[in-house]
């Protein structure tokens, strides 16, 4: 019935179908199983794409050729830029997605992807033969054979759901758990273990009071995700922000002894940065508000996203404490929060290349390796799927530098820290953020994509055209002089000193209060050289100009860490013949293998000595 598979993709989350995606856009032929085609890139939280950090992910994928932006610059119903405020390296976009919209662009977009095969089942077993995987059993017993597998797994691994005493075995509201995969990998000798993370109640917009309410409109200009020219929406929905108050937290307190977090049923670590309402009572019981937002599900549904007031607790008592939230006095509760407790698989098991040290051509994505997110996941996804198709054709991996990607500290993290809780990419991971910005992933990523026969080559052409660009702009603005007369009234207006005499424009973009856009609207003799040049062309120049010292600073700091970076590691290299190494250093990294001695260096119990140890065996 079924044809050999180069790559079969577990799970159509949002790891699975980038996975897919990456694999069959380089050549392999796919099947992406699933255990139901209708919750396909289900968003299964809340319906939004991007963040702090998170948004330069999404762009990073787009840059390499994943679907991610795409799907969302043509679903959105708002997009914000946020830390506008703060330098460029922290600028990140974010949207509110429609979520079914979310789910049938993407399935269309997989369905019109060449090489993608589809099967409804859950997949029960993995086949291994002599250490290699090749291929899975069904849950109705059907063997499908293939060259690797990517296991993107979700929340469905022995998941348990929980709302106060209650629990249900599910992989997410509705559908049931997978069983079978871990208690195979167990047997097989990798170590598992449990994560938790939760989501709020979804309610109904017309029950409502949105005058208590604060409103958060869209931006005006909406820069968007994917480097292609997506057609944007000509109207956004609106948010708001309201605020819990005391007599929710005492209403909420009435349920804590019902917890399941509380009272020890839920054994799995739930994620430190997106807390559980309760969890946000009982750690800060300083706060006597905490800010909720309240989010719109799609254009044409009432359905209601509480963002911030995730929960577990008994069903009532999320009813009762919602009522006092002002603006939801008279609310009607579509369904209540609950939190999901699942198996995931400690991801120091895996490799850069994010396949297991124990399986040959077997690849671990999202969830299971102990993230939470979507972006998070995808990205991971689409690094498997790369991976996979080029490990079954005796390809080099490809593995993204922590200083060329968020996708690549993402990794580096996870592989050589590992996590106990579920991870979260923040700026503030990246040592090298002010080159990791979401506006030059396609500068950055595109080039290697499209070398490596993933990014289609009308994305190149847009990179080289914007690189052109962006030098021609540069140049211009280190070369061109302009006469006091012809600008000082507007740095008058700008509050910043005017010209004594004719000066290069370097000098006046360089000043914090001058933007190029503004500057190319109030004067004429710039904006005559300017103006054939596009938005992101002119913006990606600027913002060269004005912080080439701190750029050059982080890429210095690059080619000295690359001086260990690149140094590589032999796989059998026998660490324990080494005395002069802590013996924690030598257990770890016996155990670890590490590619480089970058990466040797960032495994937790490695010092800097144990490194200028390794550094002087090696000749360094």
């Amino acid at each position: 019935m079924f044809q050999s598979y180069d790559v079969i993709v577990v799970g159509a989350g949002h790891a699975g179908c980038e996975a897919a995606v990456a694999a069959a856009k380089m050549g392999s032929k796919v099947l992406l199983a699933t255990m139901n085609m209708q919750t396909i890139a289900q968003m299964s939280c809340n319906p939004a794409m991007g963040g702090v950090a998170k948004g330069q992910i999404v762009r990073e994928i787009d840059a390499m050729g994943g679907y991610s932006g795409i799907v969302t610059d043509k679903t959105m119903i708002q997009f914000r830029m946020l830390n506008l405020s703060k330098g460029p390296a922290m600028w990140s976009p974010r949207a509110q997605s429609d979520r079914m919209q979310f789910h049938l662009v993407w399935r269309e977009m997989l369905e019109n992807t060449p090489n993608i095969d589809f099967w409804q089942d859950m997949v029960a077993e993995l086949l291994v033969e002599n250490g290699v995987v090749c291929g899975v059993k069904t849950g109705m017993g059907m063997e499908i054979r293939s060259k690797a597998v990517v296991l993107t797994n979700g929340t469905f691994l022995n998941g348990i759901i929980h709302i106060g005493e209650k629990q249900f075995g599910g992989g997410r509201a509705g559908e049931k758990a997978s069983k079978g995969i871990t208690e195979q990998l167990v047997a097989l000798g990798f170590e598992s273990g449990r994560m938790k993370t939760g989501t709020p109640p979804r309610v109904d917009g017309r029950s409502l009071d949105y005058s208590k309410m604060e409103v958060q409109n869209g931006d005006e200009d909406i820069v968007g995700f994917s480097y292609k020219n997506i057609e944007k929406p000509k109207e956004q929905r609106c948010c708001w922000i309201t605020y819990t108050n005391d007599k929710v937290h005492d209403l909420l307190k009435t349920g804590f002894e019902k917890s399941p977090m509380f009272q020890g049923r839920i054994q799995g670590l739930g994620p430190r940065y997106c807390p559980s309402i309760e969890d946000k009572i009982n750690r800060f019981a300083d706060k006597d508000r905490h800010q909720i937002f309240v989010e719109p599900e799609g254009w044409n549904t009432v359905e209601i996203y509480v963002n911030g007031f995730s929960t577990s607790l008994p069903e009532d008592v999320q009813y009762k404490a919602l009522t006092q939230i002002p603006g939801f006095e008279k609310v009607k509760m579509f369904r209540p929060g609950y939190a999901i407790e699942y198996d995931y698989f400690p991801p120091t098991q895996l490799s850069l290349s994010l396949e297991t040290r124990l399986i040959k051509n077997l690849f671990f994505a999202g969830q299971i390796n102990g993230t939470t997110g979507y972006e998070e996941a995808a990205s991971q996804g689409m690094m498997a799927g790369i991976n996979a198709h080029r490990a079954i054709n005796d390809l080099e991996p490809v593995i993204l530098k922590r200083s060329e990607a968020y996708i690549g500290v993402l990794i580096d993290d996870l592989v050589n820290k590992g996590t106990e809780e579920p991870y979260r990419m923040f700026t503030s991971r990246a040592e090298f953020r002010i080159l990791l910005r979401q506006d030059n992933a396609d500068l950055r990523l595109t080039e290697l994509s499209h070398k490596i026969g993933f990014a289609e080559q009308e994305r190149m052409d847009r990179v080289q055209e914007k690189k052109a660009a962006t030098e021609e702009i540069i140049r211009f603005i280190k070369e061109f002089s302009i006469e006091p007369a012809d600008i000082d009234a507007y740095l008058e207006s700008k509050g910043t000193t005017p010209m004594m005499h004719k000066m290069k424009l370097e000098k006046i973009i360089t000043r914090p209060q001058i933007g190029i856009l503004d500057l190319m609207e109030h004067v004429p003799v710039v904006k005559e050289h300017l103006s054939k040049y596009e938005r992101e062309f002119l913006e990606q120049a600027e913002i060269s100009v004005k912080y080439d010292g701190y750029i050059n600073k982080e890429y210095d700091q690059v080619q000295k860490m690359d001086k260990i970076e690149n140094v590589r590691l032999k796989p059998e290299f026998d660490y324990m013949s080494l005395p002069s190494l802590s013996m924690e250093a030598r257990q770890k990294l016996t155990k670890m293998k590490p590619q480089t001695l970058g990466q040797a260096s960032r495994i937790s119990g490695v010092s800097p000595s144990d490194i200028s140890v390794l550094m002087v065996y090696l000749g360094r």
